[in-house]
């Protein structure tokens, strides 16, 4: 029986054509409610790159990227923060967005260049914060570990800076006007999920999920904060860009 293949391909937004950012929507409108054409417009134009993921031709996910550059406690950072993310469900458990992901981070690293890097994530979806306990050692939130002062300090300062009164400095949540919430099986958590304690910190953390309710969660990019899975995904023939 053969293999169906998941590849990916990173291209700077400049470079996008109609038809697939065209393509782009009509995914994304298939699995969230409260999408419009507008909206996806607005959020793509300010981004700078994104990642496509296909199978046989056939685009089953992607993701939206941008870097900028700020301050904070007079060191310079970087910020990697991602936009509207889709993966169906047909190409849920490959690898292929996460070391896609790790090469556009790559790519926005050599035009900015700080003293730290971090990972500035929203997500009203648990897989997508599920990503950061399999890749990363540190992050905020999470259930099992004491979050040190300074750590929070600067979630709320970046999220404070990018999103402005949408943030909710008590709850951690960034509740937009028009929030996108997925459809159909895709929206909630099975009651299966909820037996590991990270889904169940995070629903607990962001109640509001199945009404598009955003938790922010930062990580910081650097490769003393990989997992073995992370250092894995980067690979030995990967350029390391994630490292101070």
């Amino acid at each position: 029986m053969s293999v169906i293949k998941t590849e990916s391909l990173v291209l700077p937004r400049q470079q996008l054509n109609d038809a697939q950012c065209d393509e782009m929507f009509i995914l994304l409108a298939n699995h969230f409610e409260g999408v419009t054409r507008s909206q996806f417009d607005t959020d793509l134009a300010e981004k700078s790159h994104v990642i496509f993921i296909r199978r046989e031709e056939q685009l089953v996910g992607f993701s939206t990227l941008i870097a900028y550059e700020t301050t904070y406690a007079d060191e310079s950072l970087c910020v990697i923060c991602s936009g509207d993310t889709i993966v169906a469900p047909e190409a849920w458990g490959t690898t292929t967005l996460p070391r896609a992901w790790i090469g556009a981070v790559n790519e926005l690293r050599r035009a900015h260049i700080a003293d730290r890097y971090y990972w500035l994530l929203l997500t009203s979806g648990f897989r997508t914060y599920r990503f950061l306990p399999v890749f990363w050692r540190d992050f905020l939130p999470r259930f099992d570990a004491v979050e040190r002062k300074d750590g929070r300090q600067l979630l709320e300062h970046l999220a404070a800076e990018r999103f402005g009164n949408l943030f909710n400095a008590r709850t951690g949540i960034v509740r937009f006007a028009h929030p996108q919430v997925l459809r159909g099986e895709m929206r909630g958590i099975p009651p299966e999920r909820m037996t590991d304690p990270h889904v169940k910190f995070f629903a607990a953390q962001n109640p509001g999920h199945v009404h598009g309710d955003e938790l922010v969660c930062l990580t910081e990019l650097s490769s003393e904060n990989l997992t073995a899975a992370g250092r894995r995904m980067v690979g030995h023939n990967e350029p390391v860009g994630i490292t101070r």
